[in-house]
């Protein structure tokens, strides 16, 4: 697995000095994801090198860096921990409490007239509270990102990063949920028990299959929007992206041959997202057969990894498996999405460098690129459940917004996430017809 790895590199102040560090790290084969000056004086610079190294690669660079004459390996950066410490997110009012006449009015004893109001009328906590921008983020950590089952509280910090982007994205306060349970009937029963709490409902980082019939029964329970990230936010980017890549490359999308390598709960969803669409001709792989029964449901036929590369127009791989794609299975042309986090099936310079049209890997392939806006839309519109409408809009809009060089846009533009909101929701008050995403 990669992780980043921050380097403090100090170098004199003199041409050749950073690029012979460069060098060595060009040497070891790594590439730099960041670099950036954090103070010169006495004509020395420091330097804050981020690089994206293996678990077990070879850490004697650091002792390469510090044979230089003219650079020093200072040591490695804290700089992630520390955007962490005290964690991400936070509550704060909405209105300064810089007076007793506000106290009196926000709490005791103005606060009893609204609690009265909501009581004759439940429709007035919408206009009176914060429910409609709030989403519950819910996990009980059986699959965090690349990482599997490593609980509820090691998941925690991925739930904030959550709640951040939400914040900072579309003004949503995102509330994380750890649930200590994995029993279906019992997570259920206690997300039931305090939707009354939130607008809507984000379950993320829940394993499959168990993810599969949670959200259905959830959908089924409450009168309000729940989505599965993992499964239909990553659909809907992939979507996007596989429309801009089928347009650049001059083939149409609804026709051509794809092929979803990986089962669990995003490939399931990308499945039904491109059979929902009107995608033909969809093939899927997994290990497990009764993955392979639940795409098959959905109209896709069942296939084995090297028929999906010797037959698909377009791959996708949602698998967690470094390495999976052999570069010598790519055929010219084909479109490749390798999309596990951090290690992607293949990486997509070797992809390219094989003859594949385009490939992408999951940083660019982001969901964040759609959950901020998906739920957004779903609350300012007040729907009960999202639509396979309102997913396909969100795609469209993304896929719109990227530049014509593209597969998709910056997932930092506040522009995107404020049409990606739109269209969600006028998808879902123009009454578009379109089946629930189960």
């Amino acid at each position: 697995m990669k992780i980043p790895e921050i380097l403090i590199v100090e170098t004199i102040h003199q041409p050749g000095s950073l690029a012979s560090v460069l060098l060595v790290i060009a040497e070891a084969g790594l590439a730099i994801e960041h670099l950036t000056a954090l103070r010169r004086d006495q004509g020395r610079t420091v330097w804050e090198i981020t690089l994206e190294m293996d678990e077990e690669a070879d850490r004697s660079l650091y002792d390469r860096i510090d044979q230089l004459p003219n650079a020093r390996f200072v040591g490695k950066s804290d700089r992630v921990f520390n955007r962490h410490r005290g964690g991400k997110i936070k509550t704060v009012a909405s209105l300064p409490i810089n007076t007793l006449q506000v106290l009196r009015d926000i709490y005791t004893p103005g606060v009893a007239r609204v609690c009265l109001a909501i009581k004759a009328d439940p429709r007035a906590a919408h206009e009176f509270t914060n429910l409609d921008n709030t989403v519950a983020i819910v996990t009980n950590g059986t699959a965090i990102l690349g990482l599997g089952n490593i609980g509820p509280l090691a998941g925690l910090p991925v739930m904030e990063g959550k709640a951040a982007l939400f914040a900072d994205l579309v003004g949503l306060s995102g509330v994380p949920i750890l649930l200590s349970e994995t029993h279906p009937d019992r997570v259920v029963d206690i997300v039931a028990a305090m939707e009354l709490s939130f607008g809507a409902i984000q379950l993320e980082d829940i394993a499959a299959p168990e993810c599969f019939e949670i959200e259905r029964r959830l959908r089924e329970r409450v009168a309000k929007p729940v989505l599965h990230d993992d499964q239909h936010g990553t659909a809907v980017v992939a979507l996007a992206a596989l429309l801009n890549a089928a347009r650049q490359a001059g083939r149409s999308l609804k026709d051509s041959v794809i092929g979803q390598i990986g089962l669990g709960a995003a490939g399931t969803g990308i499945v039904r997202l491109l059979r929902a669409y009107g995608v033909a001709h969809v093939l899927g792989a997994d290990r497990s057969p009764d993955a392979i029964a639940r795409v098959v449901a959905l109209g896709a036929e069942g296939a084995s990894l090297q028929e999906i590369m010797a037959r698909a127009d377009i791959v996708i791989a949602t698998t967690g498996v470094k390495g999976l794609i052999k570069p010598e299975w790519v055929r010219p042309g084909q479109v490749i999405l390798a999309l596990s986090n951090p290690d992607p099936e293949i990486e997509p310079l070797v992809a390219r460098e094989r003859g594949a049209a385009f490939a992408a890997d999951g940083k660019g392939i982001n969901n964040v690129l759609a959950f901020p806006g998906l739920f957004k839309g779903a609350l300012s519109a007040r729907v009960s459940h999202f639509s396979d409408a309102m997913l396909m809009a969100a795609a469209d809009a993304i896929a719109k917004l990227a530049g014509s060089d593209e597969l998709v846009p910056d997932p930092l533009d506040k522009t995107v996430h404020e049409r990606v909101t739109e269209a969600v929701h006028a998808a879902a008050i123009g009454g578009i017809p379109g089946s629930d995403p189960q």
